[in-house]
């Protein structure tokens, strides 16, 4: 079964980071995820943009209304996504404590994944 791994966080204190102590905390997540990518259990991985180059679609009774900046203003922010295929909830959770120890005061959310449309890019001719 595939899963989302959603990774909340204050997007002030992580992009304050200096830029040692963003890549000693990526290259932790990258131990993680090599070892996943070797069983066969990770699929992508996405880092969002600040949400100050973000850009909102809101429906509106007239036509859709275009706004600057993320859809809620929230405490933490979504900051990025790991996609995994695991065979339960309890596996996927142990995936989430692993990506925990390594990424500095991240909110983990766990959320399984129905497929909604595959990728057919590569089917399309060029």
């Amino acid at each position: 079964m595939q899963y989302a791994i959603l990774c909340y966080n204050d997007e002030d204190v992580v992009w304050s980071m200096s830029k040692d102590d963003d890549a000693a905390m990526m290259a932790r997540l990258g131990v993680v995820q090599e070892r996943l990518i070797k069983a066969g259990k990770l699929g992508p991985s996405l880092r969002l943009l600040p949400t100050t180059s973000a850009t909102t679609l809101r429906k509106s009774p007239v036509e859709p209304l275009v706004i600057d900046g993320p859809f809620a203003e929230t405490k933490e922010q979504l900051l990025g996504f790991f996609v995994i295929e695991v065979a339960n909830l309890d596996e996927a959770l142990d995936i989430a404590r692993e990506l925990g120890a390594a990424k500095t005061g991240s909110t983990y959310e766990v959320r399984p994944i129905a497929l909604y449309n595959p990728d057919r890019r590569s089917a399309v001719d060029t």
